[in-house]
């Protein structure tokens, strides 16, 4: 039986381009377990993930952290305390109304408590992370592409 997931569990995911890390943050009630991504693809293992969890992660996003590890998807490697910049929910950003061309009419900017609507993103906004739950196939696609948050803005 695996062992329960711990704030601070950092797991490994398979890439083509190597191995890439995740550390778990927080449960959300309604979308699960939030993970960041840690900076770098390895084609090793680190021997040690106390400096990289320090550095700033490229995004976050809920992914179902429990089951990938059960199917084996991912591989915890260790635990690490979670930075005081990353141990709140961040601020996120998803779709409102959207066109049939893909672009979003509007924005709900939250923070897991509350929510506001936004015509438009502000500089800081675009930088905000997706709030959405994504498979493995997701995550190792805008992994290994390069994927940041402001990447997925298409306002109408």
């Amino acid at each position: 039986m695996a062992k329960a997931l711990a704030i601070g569990d950092i797991f490994e995911i398979r890439t083509p381009k190597g191995f890439a890390y995740m550390q778990y943050t927080l449960k959300d009630p309604a979308l699960g377990h939030l993970i960041r991504i840690l900076k770098g693809v390895y084609k090793k293992r680190p021997k040690s993930f106390k400096e990289i969890v320090r550095e700033k992660e490229i995004f976050y996003v809920f992914f179902p952290l429990s089951a990938a590890e059960r199917r084996k998807i991912v591989a915890w490697v260790a635990n690490e305390d979670i930075p005081e910049s990353a141990k709140a929910r961040p601020m996120m950003k998803k779709g409102g109304g959207v066109t049939r061309e893909g672009k979003v009419l509007n924005w709900i900017i939250s923070d897991g408590s509350s929510e506001k609507i936004v015509e438009k993103l502000s500089e800081e906004q675009k930088t905000y992370s997706p709030e959405e739950i994504w498979n493995d196939t997701m995550l190792i696609d805008r992994i290994c592409s390069g994927w940041l948050p402001r990447d997925e803005v298409k306002q109408g």
